[in-house]
This record gives C-alpha cells, structure tokens and sequence, in this order.
C-alpha cells in the first residue's frame, strides 16, 4: 500500500528513474474528474519511464495536449508521445495543476525487454488520443475483456501494451481493461515475477 509519509524532489526522482517505473497524476481540471469519474479511479493520469543506456530519463505516455516536443519524432503532436521526465512533470504540475507519484519497478530490464519497448515505441508513437467517450468506450470494452482496435489508444491502455510487450504483465486481460487507478498500489497489480511494483510515492 501507499506511504503517505514517501516523499521525493523531481530532481532526485529523475536521478533514480529506471525503465518500467510508473508516474501517476492527479489533476483539478474537469477533464480530470470525468476520467475519474468514468473509471472509478483514484488518479486520472499514467506514464512509463524510458531509461536507456545514457539518454536522459524519458517519460512514454498518451495525452490529450501538445505541451512539448516528442523525442521520437521531434515533433510536437497530440496522443502518444515520449517525452523528457523532468520536463514532462514539470509541465504537468505547474500547467495542468497535477499531483505526481512514481512507482518504482523491482526486477531488473534486460535487452529482451528494452528492444520490446522500443518496437512498441516505434510502432506506437504519435497514436491519436480518444475523445473522453471514446476512453468510456474502450474502458467498456475491456471490462467484457474484448480486445479494442488500438486506432486510438488513452494512457493506461498505452502502459498496459508496452507492460504486456515487454513480458511484465500477465496477458490474461486485454490492455483496454486498465484504467489509470490499476496501476496504483491499492489495486494489487500482479506482475510477472520476479517483477513488481514499489508503493506510491509522492514527488514534491
């Protein structure tokens, strides 16, 4: 379970960052209370760290904005986008008025793991968002356990794809089922050994 009392600057988040930890937002805005709302969860918002050999620490999200340039692309474009951590926190806190935790991976990434992740990032960067209907629909979706088209894809169903690419998560449910709040501690996320999730903790 979270510790409440688990608190950490940005700086020395980003100096820890490794691949496959977890950042959770949560925002004011209305969109953030409809996403909230929609899907019962406690958090309207999850990232993926990309930490790779000597690149800064990367954060692979979907979003509904265009705030910052895409790593990948050098563009600056809406829905899935890899962006630096530092940088893409900082713009959720003090633009999108968002509260950060992180969820640090136990287990180590090997090759196998890394080149999974970039395929995935390869073939899923610049994925348009959906409207908040369409993340009601393919939320639906998934609760029957039907896998969605992946045409547009919204924020935990990205994590839960590039999780399930990698050999972290179990495949026994579609990545449409997962909503923001699985990927907080409460929910008990069981990874595939000998992985698992830290508890939450606050980025001040």
């Amino acid at each position: 379970m979270s510790d409440p009392t688990a608190t950490l600057t940005l700086d020395e988040a980003v100096a820890i960052a490794s691949t496959g930890d977890l950042w959770l937002f949560r925002g004011r805005s209305a969109a953030d209370f409809a996403i909230r709302a929609a899907t019962n969860s406690p958090v309207n918002h999850v990232g993926m760290v990309v930490a790779i050999d000597d690149l800064p620490p990367l954060l692979w999200h979907a979003e509904l904005g265009r705030s910052l340039p895409d790593v990948w692309t050098g563009q600056r474009q809406r829905g899935v986008q890899l962006h630096h951590l530092a940088e893409a926190v900082t713009t959720w806190n003090q633009r999108y008025g968002q509260r950060a935790w992180v969820r640090q991976l136990e287990g180590t990434i090997e090759h196998r793991h890394e080149d999974r992740l970039m395929e995935t990032i390869d073939r899923f960067d610049g994925r348009a968002f959906p409207t908040i209907p369409g993340i009601i629909r393919q939320w639906v979706t998934g609760r029957v356990r039907r896998t969605s088209s992946l045409e547009t894809i919204y924020c935990a169903e990205l994590v839960a794809t590039t999780y399930l690419q990698m050999g972290l998560l179990p495949n026994r449910l579609p990545a449409s089922w997962y909503d923001p709040g699985r990927f907080w501690s409460g929910d008990r996320l069981a990874l595939i050994p000998p992985f698992a999730l830290g508890s939450e903790i606050a980025v001040l």
